[in-house]
């Protein structure tokens, strides 16, 4: 074999491998690009930027009363602290949701992906 022979094998190889690379770790820690902001009952703003599309996220202990979903991709918004229950709001890219007088708070939100 020669040294061409033997330079084209190893770029093949390398690219082959670097293919795998990324292959294999596209997946991991995906985020979504922007910011979630809330206010809670005790009129503190929380701002989230970049959160991870996988699993539940929960709100501050008390509850956020508005949600500004400034993602590039939609959310759900729970009652529950664990992303349960029935009672949920899609809250798709870019738009407000705002509790009326009297309803419980929102505790946790997931990231639809």
């Amino acid at each position: 074999m020669s040294v061409t022979d033997h330079r084209r094998l190893g770029a093949a190889v390398g690219a082959a491998l670097l293919t795998l690379a990324v292959a294999g770790c596209s997946g991991l820690g995906r985020n979504a690009v922007g910011t979630i902001s809330y206010g809670t009952e005790r009129d503190a703003l929380v701002t989230v930027s970049n959160p991870s599309v996988n699993g539940c996220h929960r709100l501050a202990p008390s509850g956020a009363t508005v949600v500004v979903n400034n993602t590039m991709i939609d959310m759900v918004l729970y009652r529950n602290r664990d992303c349960s229950g029935s009672e949920t709001i899609y809250l798709p890219t870019t738009l407000t949701d705002s509790i009326v007088p009297g309803a419980q708070p929102w505790r946790s939100y997931t990231l639809v992906h």
